[in-house]
């Protein structure tokens, strides 16, 4: 498969880390980016071919991802059209970017994929919501899935207005980890352990609760249960929690996430 990616962020570059001698060989990646440095790093980890603008090289690729900010979106849509002559899947993980409005912008074109990562995936461990558009072959959707699970899991969506929750709870939601983590960190400190101590008890018991709820059958809710004793530390922790209503104001912030995706949307497809 040749894959080029336009963009050579973070993202691309897990992407490309994860892809390069697995799903395609390094010299069957290209890579388009105004950043020098980033292309010669890319180049000499990789082994991929580079270029500063978008150019003929593209117009070879069996798949193309656009790892752009959304704003510059539009106008790498318009010097991106002349290179679809080989009808490639396009791959969009550009954040609020509809595909219905990617699609307009390219005239039409109708095999696109757009997608919803998030950070972990800069160390393999993501997930990413997934829906293609009606015109995505079945071997260009296996193609997508190929390629995003190269940094993590994937989930694909019924429908587009699906990706806005997803934003909201996965895309995220690393943030609102990272936030929890450091009010325990906070408090280990207001309670005498040492900075470093407070982030390596968070830290660990963050990673192996996750990991004992990936592992498990059994509900999220049964396993807290089962920490959970009346009348004992966590049972303390918890009721404190619920009487601030913690559980209620963290899924508002969620939905709140969800309905500032949905503007997104808008503000960025308009016109």
């Amino acid at each position: 498969m040749k894959i080029g990616f336009i963009g050579g962020g973070n993202m691309a570059s897990a992407l490309i880390a994860g892809l390069a001698g697995k799903l395609a060989a390094g010299t069957d990646i290209h890579v388009v980016d105004p950043n020098a440095d980033a292309l010669a790093r890319l180049n000499a980890q990789h082994g991929v071919s580079t270029s500063g603008a978008i150019d003929g090289a593209l117009a070879a690729c069996d798949a193309i991802v656009l790892a752009v900010k959304p704003q510059q979106m539009r106008e790498v849509a318009a010097a991106l059209l002349p290179q679809l002559t080989g009808a490639p899947l396009i791959l969009s993980i550009a954040a609020g970017i509809r595909a219905a409005d990617l699609s307009r912008w390219l005239g039409g074109y109708g095999a696109i994929v757009r997608t919803m990562p998030n950070t972990p995936a800069l160390i393999g461990l993501g997930i990413t919501g997934m829906v293609a558009m009606a015109g995505v072959s079945a071997a260009q959707k296996t193609a997508a899935d190929d390629i995003m699970k190269a940094v993590g899991q994937t989930v694909w969506l019924d429908g587009e207005d699906m990706i806005d929750p997803v934003t909201a709870v996965s895309g995220s939601g690393p943030a609102y980890v990272f936030y929890f983590i450091e009010a325990m960190q906070q408090a280990a400190e207001e309670m005498g352990l040492s900075a470093e101590q407070g982030k390596q008890l968070a830290l660990a018991t963050f990673t192996g609760a996750a990991q004992l709820a990936a592992q498990s059958d059994e509900a999220v809710s049964l396993l807290r249960e089962r920490v959970t004793s009346k009348g004992g530390t966590t049972y303390a922790a918890l009721s404190s929690m619920e009487a601030s209503g913690v559980k209620e104001k963290v899924v508002a912030a969620i939905k709140a996430a969800a309905a500032r995706g949905r503007e997104l949307g808008d503000e960025l497809g308009a016109g």
